[in-house]
């Protein structure tokens, strides 16, 4: 789960890591208003999105005047903002954070991700604060640090002079730095993290600041996280993928037209990779899981039928604790509200897989059956053709 920057502020104060000063408004009369208590001569107006790249994309501006403030606000609020992240479609702004201007002197890129080659908590560093750091990893990977931390030990004085020297932070502030990421990885094991990203952090006269930040939840450890749960925005997700988490369906929306529904993330990656072999694109993600109900079934292809860029549709089911005849039953459901608008193609392999046939027979239904996965791909991209 994403949450967005002035909300990652939030928890990053409250485990005690310096953060600039800032409000959120949703309309320009609430940012001049918010410039004003927060005083000064400097402000910054940022877009609040799910997504990286805002200020290439023109989402961060620096202000020098309530007009400017004003302005900005009115500019963003209701744009659609297109960054490397949000792809073509970009996203509608509908609110914005102001934040107080720092003088800045130095910046750098720090996070904290699950390390999974490591099996541990990892800080990751680099001197080249403010950049992509997918850009940076690129053209100069001797300008990233990665040190995964010891689960027993937590981050120790060792550690963090190894980031600090990496960095080239001046010795004077190796006590604060130490505290900042002993903060910083309290913070995400605390809250569950997957990950947490300061880019930049930064270094004023007056220490170090979080200037930007962006964290992720663990969906898994979210009944844990009531108060961050409270902080979901859903007009940021994609409501399909809303829609089938509802019934515990793992479903993520793609670009391309071809529906799949597959059991098994293994067997859907493979699925969605055969159809690509095969020329064509798929328009999801969408593992059923091993326990699912005929009524998650029902949902499943309702989101596949009513999806405007589905142009046929993959059913990749190899039964072992999933029955097949759960997923005719489930189509069965389906097509009494929202009809097969679209060619079917299905795969149905495994427990109860002749149950599973003779209910869609029966029906009547007007499905193209596969025996295998290379063929039930080829007959669903001949079908979009």
């Amino acid at each position: 789960m994403n949450i967005h920057e002035y909300q990652a502020k939030w928890l990053l104060a409250e485990f005690g890591v310096p953060v600039p000063s800032g409000k959120l408004a949703l309309n320009a009369d609430e940012a001049v208003a918010a410039a004003n208590a927060l005083g000064g001569s400097v402000w910054v107006v940022k877009a609040q999105i799910h997504a990286g790249g805002r200020g290439k994309a023109g989402g961060v501006r620096v202000c020098k005047s309530i007009d400017e403030v004003r302005n900005a606000a009115k500019e963003m609020i209701g744009m659609k903002l297109v960054t490397k992240q949000t792809g073509g479609a970009g996203k509608v702004v509908n609110k914005v954070y102001i934040e107080e201007g720092l003088d800045i002197d130095h910046e750098f890129y720090l996070s904290l991700l699950v390390d999974r080659e490591a099996e541990a908590v990892a800080f990751v560093v680099s001197p080249s604060g403010g950049m992509d750091i997918e850009q940076v990893a690129a053209t100069a990977p001797e300008k990233i640090l990665t040190l995964p931390v010891d689960i027993h030990a937590g981050v120790n004085r060792e550690l963090s002079d190894r980031m600090a020297a990496f960095l080239n932070l001046p010795e004077g502030v190796s006590d604060e730095f130490f505290k900042l990421t002993k903060n910083l990885y309290r913070l995400f094991v605390g809250r569950d993290a997957s990950l947490l990203e300061l880019n930049p952090l930064v270094l004023t006269g007056d220490g170090h600041f979080a200037l930007d930040a962006k964290i992720s939840i663990d969906d898994n450890a979210l009944y844990r996280q009531q108060d961050v749960v409270a902080m979901r925005d859903l007009d940021e997700e994609n409501p399909r993928e809303t829609e089938a988490a509802k019934s515990g369906l793992n479903y993520i929306a793609l670009d391309g037209n071809i529906g799949c529904m597959v059991n098994g993330a293994g067997l859907a990656m493979a699925t969605m990779d055969i159809i690509q072999l095969k020329g064509e694109k798929p328009a999801n993600f969408l593992d059923v899981g091993g326990g699912v109900t005929i009524e998650a079934v029902r949902e499943a292809f309702k989101l596949l039928f009513t999806d405007d860029h589905v142009k046929a549709v993959l059913v990749n089911i190899f039964g072992g604790i999933v029955r097949c005849d759960i997923i005719a039953n489930g189509l069965l459901e389906a097509v009494r509200t929202h009809p097969m608008r679209v060619p079917v193609v299905m795969r149905l392999v495994g427990t109860n897989e002749e149950e599973g046939r003779k209910l869609i027979h029966d029906a009547g239904l007007d499905v193209q059956w596969a025996d295998d996965l290379d063929q039930a791909a080829t007959l669903a991209a001949q079908a979009i053709r």
